[in-house]
């Protein structure tokens, strides 16, 4: 039997890098409708998207998905996502994915992963997954988040900085060969309904705030994060205008 889960998929219009995006066409529809697309061949049993413009609900609900209104002020995608499932009065041990809604060509497989993920661990408050970075490069990037695990699949810490710092013999300075101890982390989870709004009513960690990684508060407040590598990796989301036009190219194609 496969595993019964939701996905909520936030949807805030004001971005900063790229306001309004989740409207944007691509290929003949908005964004968001990718989206949603994606995760509706996932096994999902419902897919809701949560925003706070009424332009984005209206687009929604047009090509015939369910918008719940939420709250202008929320501060990350996570807070969207606490307060519909309370509106929306799930279970406490509903299992909830959070989509990104930039990520129109998220494969549909790392959506079940993710939620069979979080079931099979009963000990974990969230899942998420990762990809094998692929040189240095990317290790030095802040723009890509790394994840370090120990051996039972549990994330150990995030960081945009390079980590672990496999130290050169003689140097402080950063032997490049130390890459592949961690992982590349995508930003899609799954957690448990009542979670994740205990996790919204959390104020931000000291680490959070350093490293702009919301994840980093469950990790401070002691509790397991389950971290897989993904069955398939995902082709970056659209946070700039050039992240757009190839996403238009990737869906032409």
């Amino acid at each position: 039997m496969k595993q019964l889960f939701k996905v909520v998929i936030p949807a805030r219009f004001d971005s900063g890098r790229l306001p309004g995006k989740v409207l944007e066409d691509i290929a003949g529809k908005p964004m968001i409708e990718r989206v949603v697309e994606a995760a509706r061949n996932s096994a999902a049993e419902d897919v809701v998207v949560a925003t706070d413009n009424d332009k984005v609900a209206a687009v929604v609900q047009g090509f015939g998905c369910r918008a719940i209104m939420t709250s202008p002020s929320h501060a990350s995608g996570s807070d969207r996502i606490a307060e519909a499932c309370k509106t929306l009065e799930w279970d406490d041990a509903t299992i909830v994915v959070n989509v990104q809604g930039d990520e129109p060509a998220i494969p549909s497989a790392l959506i079940d992963q993710v939620a069979t993920l979080l079931a099979d661990h009963d000990q974990a408050v969230m899942a998420t997954l990762s990809t094998p970075l692929l040189d240095h490069t990317e290790m030095l990037d802040p723009s890509m988040v790394k994840v370090v695990t120990d051996l039972n699949q549990s994330a150990l810490y995030f960081s945009r900085a390079p980590i672990p710092w496999k130290r050169a013999e003689n140097t402080a300075e950063l032997d490049t060969s130390g890459f592949s101890l961690a992982s590349r982390h995508l930003g899609i989870y799954a957690y448990r309904s009542g979670y994740i709004q205990q996790f919204s009513a959390r104020p931000p960690c000291v680490l959070e705030e350093i490293e702009w990684l919301e994840q980093l508060r469950t990790l401070w407040h002691g509790e397991r994060i389950v971290c897989a590598t993904a069955v398939t990796a995902p082709p970056p989301g659209v946070d700039t205008a050039h992240d757009l036009q190839r996403m238009r190219s990737y869906f032409q194609q």
